[in-house]
């Protein structure tokens, strides 16, 4: 069984195993907002599955180079607040509806996963990473900050001062550091990425699906109390970004390939 997208494929593999593959290669896989829409779509067909027809689910890039390599900074370009916040709500929703979903969710990272790609990322129950695998969240080089929910799942992940310090210089870091920081859990040669993810949900699928299920319920109950109001704080922050200069400087830099030139305002 698959459905029909046009920028992701939603593929049934066996045993209740589902494929989820962002499929914009040539934008080296982007978000963007019918991308979004698409993912979204996907995930409540899967939602509405029971056990027999949805066990775990796998999310990967299309190619070698990219994961997911950000939001489409295009559709953000000129920006306003207003349809930033709706953009950044969008994303966080639909990345809340994948860290709630009932099933084990795995992020399969190829390449790079840099801005929304490690927000996507963050937002599955763990990560497996290939050896080429690089994490980032640069967005203040855009004059801006993640704003699908980088800023808090982050800071689950690797603690409060080492979150900072990555989302404040933006840098890019290895998938060897990230598994040295608990953001991944395993490194594995490229090849072998989709295999290895495979044979761990193998494990996961040999018991019972109503017991992993409720395990995954009772540790998001415990670790998200507060996490609705974060979201929705890091949106209007995202979003009050768009009326800067800095803003609109970074995102235009970016698009003619130049160093920005920010004035904190």
């Amino acid at each position: 069984m698959s459905f029909e997208y046009q920028n992701i494929r939603l593929e049934n593999k066996e045993n209740g195993l589902w494929i989820l593959t962002i499929n914009r290669p040539e934008a080296l896989n982007a978000l963007n907002g019918t991308l979004l829409n698409e993912m979204g779509d996907a995930l409540r067909q899967l939602s509405e599955m029971d056990f027999d027809h949805a066990k775990a689910l796998v999310i990967t890039g299309s190619g070698n180079k990219a994961f997911v390599a950000g939001a489409d900074i295009k559709e953000m370009t000129d920006m306003s607040s207003e349809k930033a916040y709706q953009f950044a709500q969008k994303g966080q929703s639909i990345f809340q509806e994948l860290n709630l979903l009932k099933i084990p969710v795995v992020a399969a990272v190829n390449g790079f996963a840099l801005g929304g790609g490690c927000e996507l990322a963050l937002g599955c129950d763990f990560i497996i990473a290939s050896d080429n695998a690089k994490f980032g969240l640069p967005e203040v080089s855009l004059g801006l900050i993640p704003g699908f929910g980088g800023t808090v799942r982050l800071m689950q992940a690797v603690g409060l001062r080492k979150a900072k310090e990555l989302i404040f210089t933006g840098d890019m870091i290895s998938a060897d550091e990230a598994k040295r920081l608990g953001l991944v859990s395993e490194v594995v040669p490229q090849s072998e990425l989709i295999s290895t993810v495979e044979k761990k949900l193998s494990t996961i699928l040999s018991k019972s699906p109503l017991a992993v299920a409720s395990s995954k319920k009772s540790i998001l109950e415990a670790y998200n109390v507060e996490i609705d109001n974060a979201l929705q704080n890091e949106a209007k922050i995202f979003s009050v970004l768009f009326s800067s200069e800095d803003t609109k400087e970074g995102t235009r830099a970016f698009m003619e390939k130049r160093k920005p030139q920010f004035k904190g305002i």
